[in-house]
């Protein structure tokens, strides 16, 4: 069974829109929720409705285990892998938290061996060109 992370803004598209649902849904995946995710979640959720629904979603992962935090060995690659979109991909990442949380969430998944799902095209793809790991491009 594929084992995915799905990335902020497909969740987003999904509690604003209702996009993505045969996706976040789908029987044949296995799918967890990064702590990275969930902070940009609940950072933008301004809303009492949003928060109530990012706290039963949030807890849905739990009770389930599958809250994928970032290991210290994670956080040791992305900073080499940060360091590698700077010097050959012209990323600043002092201008931009970004690209830095997708880094985590990329290598989180990656240690799990499971597929980003994003919308997110061309900074995964600046990610995946540094750091391999398994992606799946939504629109």
């Amino acid at each position: 069974m594929l084992r995915v992370v799905i990335d902020t803004n497909v969740y987003v598209d999904w509690l604003n829109r209702g996009r993505h649902e045969e996706l976040l849904f789908r029987h044949d995946t296995v799918k967890y929720l990064s702590a990275v995710v969930l902070m940009e979640l609940r950072a933008g959720a301004l809303s009492r409705r949003d928060r109530r629904l990012l706290r039963r979603l949030e807890t849905a992962f739990e009770r389930a285990g599958r809250i994928l935090t970032p290991s210290r060995v994670v956080f040791a690659e992305a900073g080499d892998a940060l360091r590698r979109l700077q010097a050959e991909r012209g990323y600043n990442v002092g201008a931009s938290h970004s690209i830095t949380n997708d880094v985590l969430i990329a290598l989180s998944a990656r240690s799990l061996g499971a597929a980003v799902v994003t919308q997110n095209e061309r900074d995964y793809r600046a990610i995946q060109a540094v750091r391999p790991f398994r992606l799946v491009i939504t629109p």
